[in-house]
Protein backbone atom coordinates (compact mmCIF):
# COMPACT_ATOMS: atom_id res chain seq x y z
CA UNK A 1 0.00 0.00 0.00
CA UNK A 2 2.73 2.45 0.96
CA UNK A 3 4.52 1.94 -2.35
CA UNK A 4 1.33 2.75 -4.23
CA UNK A 5 0.56 5.85 -2.17
CA UNK A 6 4.11 7.14 -2.52
CA UNK A 7 4.17 6.81 -6.30
CA UNK A 8 0.60 7.73 -7.32
CA UNK A 9 0.20 11.37 -8.34
CA UNK A 10 -3.42 12.54 -7.99
CA UNK A 11 -2.70 16.19 -8.89
CA UNK A 12 -4.25 16.03 -12.36
CA UNK A 13 -7.42 14.44 -11.00
CA UNK A 14 -8.00 17.44 -8.77
CA UNK A 15 -6.86 19.84 -11.51
CA UNK A 16 -9.52 18.44 -13.84
CA UNK A 17 -12.28 18.68 -11.22
CA UNK A 18 -14.20 21.77 -10.12
CA UNK A 19 -17.21 22.12 -7.82
CA UNK A 20 -19.50 20.70 -10.55
CA UNK A 21 -17.53 17.62 -11.56
CA UNK A 22 -14.73 16.46 -13.83
CA UNK A 23 -14.14 18.35 -17.06
CA UNK A 24 -14.34 16.34 -20.26
CA UNK A 25 -11.27 17.57 -22.14
CA UNK A 26 -7.97 19.34 -21.64
CA UNK A 27 -5.73 21.47 -23.81
CA UNK A 28 -2.46 19.86 -22.97
CA UNK A 29 -2.66 19.75 -19.14
CA UNK A 30 -5.15 22.65 -18.80
CA UNK A 31 -8.89 21.88 -18.38
CA UNK A 32 -10.79 22.91 -21.51
CA UNK A 33 -13.79 24.79 -20.18
CA UNK A 34 -15.29 25.15 -23.66
CA UNK A 35 -15.99 21.41 -23.80
CA UNK A 36 -17.74 21.30 -20.43
CA UNK A 37 -18.53 17.99 -18.73
CA UNK A 38 -19.99 14.58 -19.52
CA UNK A 39 -21.86 12.15 -17.32
CA UNK A 40 -19.77 9.38 -18.93
CA UNK A 41 -16.60 10.85 -17.46
CA UNK A 42 -18.10 11.64 -14.08
CA UNK A 43 -19.53 8.14 -13.73
CA UNK A 44 -16.12 6.60 -14.38
CA UNK A 45 -14.49 9.22 -12.16
CA UNK A 46 -16.86 8.13 -9.39
CA UNK A 47 -15.52 4.57 -9.61
CA UNK A 48 -11.97 5.91 -9.56
CA UNK A 49 -12.68 8.04 -6.48
CA UNK A 50 -14.27 5.11 -4.64
CA UNK A 51 -11.24 2.96 -5.45
CA UNK A 52 -8.90 5.69 -4.21
CA UNK A 53 -10.89 6.01 -0.97
CA UNK A 54 -10.85 2.23 -0.51
CA UNK A 55 -7.07 2.34 -0.83
CA UNK A 56 -6.53 5.40 1.36
CA UNK A 57 -9.51 6.97 3.21
CA UNK A 58 -8.52 10.60 2.74
CA UNK A 59 -11.30 13.20 3.22
CA UNK A 60 -10.33 14.71 -0.14
CA UNK A 61 -11.18 11.46 -1.91
CA UNK A 62 -14.52 11.20 -0.11
CA UNK A 63 -15.26 14.75 -1.25
CA UNK A 64 -14.62 13.66 -4.83
CA UNK A 65 -17.06 10.77 -4.39
CA UNK A 66 -19.81 13.14 -3.25
CA UNK A 67 -19.09 15.49 -6.15
CA UNK A 68 -19.08 12.88 -8.90
CA UNK A 69 -22.08 11.04 -7.49
CA UNK A 70 -24.01 14.31 -7.27
CA UNK A 71 -23.30 14.88 -10.96
CA UNK A 72 -24.55 11.41 -11.93
CA UNK A 73 -27.71 11.70 -9.82
CA UNK A 74 -28.42 15.17 -11.23
CA UNK A 75 -27.95 13.82 -14.76
CA UNK A 76 -30.78 11.31 -14.32
CA UNK A 77 -33.99 12.53 -15.94
CA UNK A 78 -37.58 11.91 -14.87
CA UNK A 79 -37.76 8.74 -16.95
CA UNK A 80 -34.74 7.28 -15.17
CA UNK A 81 -32.30 7.68 -18.06
CA UNK A 82 -29.14 9.79 -17.94
CA UNK A 83 -28.33 12.97 -19.82
CA UNK A 84 -24.71 13.12 -20.89
CA UNK A 85 -23.26 16.37 -22.26
CA UNK A 86 -23.26 19.44 -20.02
CA UNK A 87 -21.91 22.86 -20.92
CA UNK A 88 -19.64 24.84 -18.61
CA UNK A 89 -22.67 26.85 -17.42
CA UNK A 90 -24.29 23.61 -16.19
CA UNK A 91 -26.85 23.14 -18.96
CA UNK A 92 -27.46 19.68 -20.38
CA UNK A 93 -27.72 19.77 -24.17
CA UNK A 94 -29.94 16.68 -24.62
CA UNK A 95 -32.90 15.02 -22.91
CA UNK A 96 -31.13 11.67 -22.62
CA UNK A 97 -27.73 10.24 -23.44
CA UNK A 98 -26.66 7.07 -25.19
CA UNK A 99 -27.02 3.47 -24.04
CA UNK A 100 -23.27 3.54 -23.32
CA UNK A 101 -23.76 6.46 -20.94
CA UNK A 102 -26.65 4.66 -19.25
CA UNK A 103 -24.57 1.52 -18.80
CA UNK A 104 -21.56 3.34 -17.40
CA UNK A 105 -23.82 5.07 -14.88
CA UNK A 106 -25.23 1.74 -13.71
CA UNK A 107 -21.69 0.37 -13.44
CA UNK A 108 -20.64 3.35 -11.34
CA UNK A 109 -23.72 3.21 -9.12
CA UNK A 110 -23.39 -0.54 -8.67
CA UNK A 111 -19.70 -0.35 -7.81
CA UNK A 112 -20.22 2.50 -5.35
CA UNK A 113 -23.11 0.93 -3.46
CA UNK A 114 -21.16 -2.34 -3.18
CA UNK A 115 -18.13 -0.72 -1.56
CA UNK A 116 -17.80 -1.67 2.09
CA UNK A 117 -16.32 1.71 3.02
CA UNK A 118 -19.10 3.91 1.63
CA UNK A 119 -21.32 5.91 4.03
CA UNK A 120 -24.89 4.66 4.17
CA UNK A 121 -26.26 7.84 2.58
CA UNK A 122 -24.12 7.32 -0.50
CA UNK A 123 -25.23 3.70 -0.77
CA UNK A 124 -28.88 4.69 -0.50
CA UNK A 125 -28.50 7.38 -3.17
CA UNK A 126 -26.98 4.80 -5.52
CA UNK A 127 -29.73 2.25 -4.96
CA UNK A 128 -32.36 4.95 -5.45
CA UNK A 129 -30.85 5.94 -8.80
CA UNK A 130 -30.61 2.30 -9.91
CA UNK A 131 -34.24 1.73 -8.98
CA UNK A 132 -35.29 4.78 -11.03
CA UNK A 133 -33.29 3.45 -13.98
CA UNK A 134 -34.74 -0.06 -13.65
CA UNK A 135 -37.66 0.26 -16.16
CA UNK A 136 -35.22 1.25 -18.93
CA UNK A 137 -32.75 -1.61 -18.64
CA UNK A 138 -34.44 -4.04 -21.00
CA UNK A 139 -34.99 -1.29 -23.58
CA UNK A 140 -31.22 -1.03 -24.18
CA UNK A 141 -30.25 -2.10 -27.69
CA UNK A 142 -26.51 -1.32 -27.94
CA UNK A 143 -24.20 -4.10 -26.77
CA UNK A 144 -21.78 -1.93 -24.81
CA UNK A 145 -24.61 -0.27 -22.92
CA UNK A 146 -26.01 -3.70 -22.10
CA UNK A 147 -22.57 -4.95 -21.04
CA UNK A 148 -21.85 -2.05 -18.69
CA UNK A 149 -25.32 -2.36 -17.20
CA UNK A 150 -24.73 -6.07 -16.64
CA UNK A 151 -21.44 -5.35 -14.87
CA UNK A 152 -23.12 -2.82 -12.59
CA UNK A 153 -26.06 -5.10 -11.78
CA UNK A 154 -23.67 -7.97 -10.99
CA UNK A 155 -22.50 -5.90 -8.02
CA UNK A 156 -26.01 -5.40 -6.63
CA UNK A 157 -27.61 -8.12 -4.50
CA UNK A 158 -31.05 -9.51 -5.26
CA UNK A 159 -32.68 -12.30 -7.25
CA UNK A 160 -34.48 -9.77 -9.45
CA UNK A 161 -31.08 -8.56 -10.59
CA UNK A 162 -30.15 -12.15 -11.46
CA UNK A 163 -33.01 -12.26 -13.95
CA UNK A 164 -31.95 -9.00 -15.57
CA UNK A 165 -28.33 -10.15 -15.69
CA UNK A 166 -29.45 -13.35 -17.41
CA UNK A 167 -31.47 -11.45 -20.03
CA UNK A 168 -28.66 -9.01 -20.75
CA UNK A 169 -26.17 -11.87 -21.00
CA UNK A 170 -28.51 -13.69 -23.38
CA UNK A 171 -28.48 -10.66 -25.66
CA UNK A 172 -24.66 -10.73 -25.76
CA UNK A 173 -24.66 -14.49 -26.38
CA UNK A 174 -27.18 -14.14 -29.21
CA UNK A 175 -24.98 -11.60 -30.98
CA UNK A 176 -21.93 -13.79 -30.50
CA UNK A 177 -23.66 -16.84 -31.96
CA UNK A 178 -24.93 -14.75 -34.87
CA UNK A 179 -21.54 -13.28 -35.81
CA UNK A 180 -18.84 -15.70 -34.61
CA UNK A 181 -17.40 -18.38 -36.87
CA UNK A 182 -14.00 -19.84 -37.72
CA UNK A 183 -11.19 -17.55 -36.65
CA UNK A 184 -13.58 -14.64 -35.97
CA UNK A 185 -14.86 -15.20 -32.42
CA UNK A 186 -16.59 -11.93 -31.77
CA UNK A 187 -19.99 -10.31 -31.11
CA UNK A 188 -19.94 -8.03 -34.15
CA UNK A 189 -18.42 -7.98 -37.62
CA UNK A 190 -15.85 -5.43 -36.58
CA UNK A 191 -13.74 -4.41 -33.59
CA UNK A 192 -14.31 -0.77 -32.75
CA UNK A 193 -14.18 0.97 -29.36
CA UNK A 194 -14.33 -0.25 -25.78
CA UNK A 195 -14.25 -3.82 -27.05
CA UNK A 196 -13.22 -5.66 -23.88
CA UNK A 197 -16.36 -4.66 -21.99
CA UNK A 198 -18.35 -7.49 -23.63
CA UNK A 199 -16.23 -10.48 -22.56
CA UNK A 200 -15.68 -8.71 -19.23
CA UNK A 201 -19.44 -8.53 -18.72
CA UNK A 202 -19.83 -12.26 -19.44
CA UNK A 203 -17.13 -13.14 -16.90
CA UNK A 204 -19.00 -11.02 -14.36
CA UNK A 205 -22.27 -12.73 -15.27
CA UNK A 206 -20.61 -16.14 -14.90
CA UNK A 207 -19.25 -15.21 -11.46
CA UNK A 208 -22.79 -14.34 -10.42
CA UNK A 209 -24.83 -17.07 -12.17
CA UNK A 210 -22.26 -19.91 -12.55
CA UNK A 211 -23.58 -20.89 -15.99
CA UNK A 212 -20.98 -22.67 -18.13
CA UNK A 213 -22.38 -21.21 -21.35
CA UNK A 214 -21.39 -17.74 -20.13
CA UNK A 215 -17.88 -18.84 -19.29
CA UNK A 216 -17.45 -20.55 -22.65
CA UNK A 217 -18.25 -17.45 -24.69
CA UNK A 218 -16.37 -15.17 -22.29
CA UNK A 219 -13.25 -17.28 -22.82
CA UNK A 220 -13.58 -17.47 -26.60
CA UNK A 221 -14.23 -13.77 -27.11
CA UNK A 222 -11.52 -12.56 -24.72
CA UNK A 223 -9.00 -14.97 -26.24
CA UNK A 224 -9.82 -13.57 -29.69
CA UNK A 225 -9.49 -9.97 -28.48
CA UNK A 226 -6.19 -10.71 -26.74
CA UNK A 227 -4.80 -12.30 -29.91
CA UNK A 228 -5.58 -9.12 -31.83
CA UNK A 229 -4.44 -6.77 -29.07
CA UNK A 230 -1.07 -8.43 -28.35
CA UNK A 231 -0.18 -9.17 -31.96
CA UNK A 232 3.10 -7.19 -31.79
CA UNK A 233 4.39 -8.65 -28.52
CA UNK A 234 2.89 -5.85 -26.45
CA UNK A 235 -0.57 -4.37 -26.01
CA UNK A 236 -1.67 -2.44 -29.09
CA UNK A 237 -5.30 -1.41 -29.23
CA UNK A 238 -7.16 -1.39 -32.53
CA UNK A 239 -6.89 2.19 -33.76
CA UNK A 240 -9.95 4.42 -33.87
CA UNK A 241 -8.97 5.69 -37.34
CA UNK A 242 -10.47 2.77 -39.25
CA UNK A 243 -10.97 0.10 -36.56
CA UNK A 244 -10.78 -3.58 -37.57
CA UNK A 245 -13.37 -4.73 -40.08
CA UNK A 246 -13.75 -8.47 -40.44
CA UNK A 247 -11.40 -9.78 -43.12
CA UNK A 248 -9.11 -6.75 -43.05
CA UNK A 249 -6.08 -5.58 -41.06
CA UNK A 250 -6.51 -3.61 -37.81
CA UNK A 251 -5.99 0.15 -37.94
CA UNK A 252 -2.83 1.07 -36.07
CA UNK A 253 -3.81 4.57 -34.93
CA UNK A 254 -5.07 6.30 -32.89
CA UNK A 255 -4.54 4.07 -29.84
CA UNK A 256 -6.80 5.12 -26.97
CA UNK A 257 -6.10 4.84 -23.20
CA UNK A 258 -9.61 3.50 -22.58
CA UNK A 259 -8.77 0.28 -24.42
CA UNK A 260 -5.80 -0.58 -22.20
CA UNK A 261 -8.00 -0.05 -19.14
CA UNK A 262 -10.97 -2.19 -20.15
CA UNK A 263 -8.70 -4.92 -21.51
CA UNK A 264 -6.92 -5.01 -18.16
CA UNK A 265 -10.27 -5.13 -16.33
CA UNK A 266 -11.56 -7.92 -18.59
CA UNK A 267 -8.48 -10.03 -17.98
CA UNK A 268 -8.72 -9.37 -14.24
CA UNK A 269 -12.34 -10.55 -14.32
CA UNK A 270 -11.18 -13.66 -16.19
CA UNK A 271 -8.50 -14.27 -13.56
CA UNK A 272 -10.97 -13.86 -10.71
CA UNK A 273 -13.46 -16.19 -12.41
CA UNK A 274 -10.99 -18.92 -13.37
CA UNK A 275 -7.92 -18.49 -11.15
CA UNK A 276 -5.67 -18.74 -14.22
CA UNK A 277 -2.42 -16.85 -13.62
CA UNK A 278 -2.03 -16.22 -17.38
CA UNK A 279 -5.02 -13.88 -17.25
CA UNK A 280 -3.46 -11.84 -14.45
CA UNK A 281 -0.29 -11.57 -16.53
CA UNK A 282 -2.28 -10.30 -19.53
CA UNK A 283 -3.96 -7.72 -17.29
CA UNK A 284 -0.53 -6.55 -16.14
CA UNK A 285 0.72 -6.37 -19.74
CA UNK A 286 -2.36 -4.35 -20.74
CA UNK A 287 -1.63 -1.86 -17.99
CA UNK A 288 2.05 -1.68 -18.97
CA UNK A 289 0.92 0.07 -22.17
CA UNK A 290 0.68 3.26 -20.10
CA UNK A 291 4.22 2.99 -18.79
CA UNK A 292 6.00 2.35 -22.08
CA UNK A 293 5.26 -1.17 -23.33
CA UNK A 294 3.58 0.23 -26.41
CA UNK A 295 4.25 1.06 -30.06
CA UNK A 296 6.19 4.18 -29.06
CA UNK A 297 8.24 2.57 -26.33
CA UNK A 298 7.53 5.57 -24.11
CA UNK A 299 5.36 6.29 -21.08
CA UNK A 300 2.06 8.11 -21.57
CA UNK A 301 2.19 9.46 -18.01
CA UNK A 302 3.34 13.07 -17.71
CA UNK A 303 5.63 13.13 -14.68
CA UNK A 304 5.19 16.89 -14.29
CA UNK A 305 1.40 16.87 -14.07
CA UNK A 306 0.37 13.33 -13.14
CA UNK A 307 -1.86 13.30 -16.22
CA UNK A 308 -2.10 10.71 -18.98
CA UNK A 309 -1.78 11.61 -22.66
CA UNK A 310 -4.88 11.11 -24.77
CA UNK A 311 -3.42 8.46 -27.05
CA UNK A 312 -0.85 7.42 -29.62
CA UNK A 313 -1.16 8.91 -33.11
CA UNK A 314 0.92 8.36 -36.28
CA UNK A 315 2.88 11.48 -35.29
CA UNK A 316 3.46 10.50 -31.65
CA UNK A 317 1.49 11.23 -28.51
CA UNK A 318 -1.67 13.29 -28.41
CA UNK A 319 -0.40 15.47 -25.58
CA UNK A 320 -3.80 16.59 -24.37
CA UNK A 321 -4.62 15.06 -20.98
CA UNK A 322 -8.39 14.66 -20.80
CA UNK A 323 -10.70 13.02 -18.28
CA UNK A 324 -11.09 9.63 -19.97
CA UNK A 325 -7.31 9.18 -20.09
CA UNK A 326 -6.48 9.93 -16.45
CA UNK A 327 -9.52 8.00 -15.21
CA UNK A 328 -8.71 4.97 -17.39
CA UNK A 329 -5.12 4.90 -16.17
CA UNK A 330 -6.13 5.33 -12.52
CA UNK A 331 -8.91 2.71 -12.55
CA UNK A 332 -6.67 0.14 -14.26
CA UNK A 333 -3.86 0.77 -11.80
CA UNK A 334 -6.10 0.64 -8.73
CA UNK A 335 -7.85 -2.53 -9.94
CA UNK A 336 -4.52 -4.25 -10.52
CA UNK A 337 -3.17 -3.27 -7.10
CA UNK A 338 -6.36 -4.56 -5.47
CA UNK A 339 -6.22 -7.87 -7.35
CA UNK A 340 -2.49 -8.40 -6.82
CA UNK A 341 -2.85 -7.68 -3.10
CA UNK A 342 -5.67 -10.22 -2.79
CA UNK A 343 -3.68 -12.78 -4.81
CA UNK A 344 -0.63 -12.33 -2.59
CA UNK A 345 -2.69 -12.82 0.55
CA UNK A 346 -4.25 -15.95 -0.91
CA UNK A 347 -0.84 -17.41 -1.73
CA UNK A 348 0.45 -16.64 1.76
CA UNK A 349 -2.61 -18.29 3.27
CA UNK A 350 -2.00 -21.41 1.16
CA UNK A 351 1.65 -21.54 2.22
CA UNK A 352 0.77 -21.16 5.90
CA UNK A 353 -1.46 -24.21 5.71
Amino acid sequence: MNKFINTFDDAHIFRMTDDTGMFQHARFSIPDLHKGYTTDDNARALIMAVMLYEKLPKPAYLALIYRYLSFVVYAQNEAGKFRNFMTYDRQFVEKEGSDDCFGRCIWALGYTQASAVMPIGIKEACIGAINRAWPNILTLTWLRGQAYTLIGLSLVNGTANDQLICELADSLLDQFEHNASGDWQWFENDLTYDNAVMPWALFMAYSRLKQDRLLRVARKSLSFLNQVSFRDGFFRAVGCNGWLVRGSEPAQYDEQPLEACTTALANLAAYEATGEEAMLELAQRSFSWYSGENSRGESLIDVETGGCYDGITPDGFNRNQGAESIVSYSVARLALVKCETAASRKRLSCYSH
